[in-house]
This record gives C-alpha cells, structure tokens and sequence, in this order.
C-alpha cells in the first residue's frame, strides 16, 4: 500500500524530492494532489513498510 510521506509544492521540486530519495535507494512516485491559489502540489508517495524511514531521510536531507 501506497502512503503519503511529503507535500511539495511544485513540479520541480516534487522531482527533486522524489530524485534524492531515489538516490538513496528508496521507492518512491509522485502524484498531483491540489491547487493551493497559483501553486500546485504533489504527493510523495512510498510504500507504507518504508514510510518511518523515509521521513528520518527527509529530515536528514534538509527537506522537512
């Protein structure tokens, strides 16, 4: 099962994100989820047994 483990705002840095996290060896997808005024913004999806690890990732990269 698929869980949401970021929001990020914008193409580019959703693919930033979903890059990095690649590139340390996680799956992981990204899916449109809402416009916020002018901005959209995507889901980071990982599977659900991964999900603990990757917000450790997250937080060590800088990104949350």
């Amino acid at each position: 099962m698929w869980t949401t483990v970021y929001i990020a705002s914008g193409k580019d840095w959703a693919e930033e994100v979903e890059n990095r996290l690649s590139y340390e060896g996680f799956i992981v997808k990204t899916r449109f989820f809402a416009m916020e005024g002018n901005k959209e913004l995507y889901e980071i999806l990982a599977p659900s047994f991964e999900a603990e690890d990757i917000q450790s990732m997250l937080t060590e990269l800088g990104i949350m």
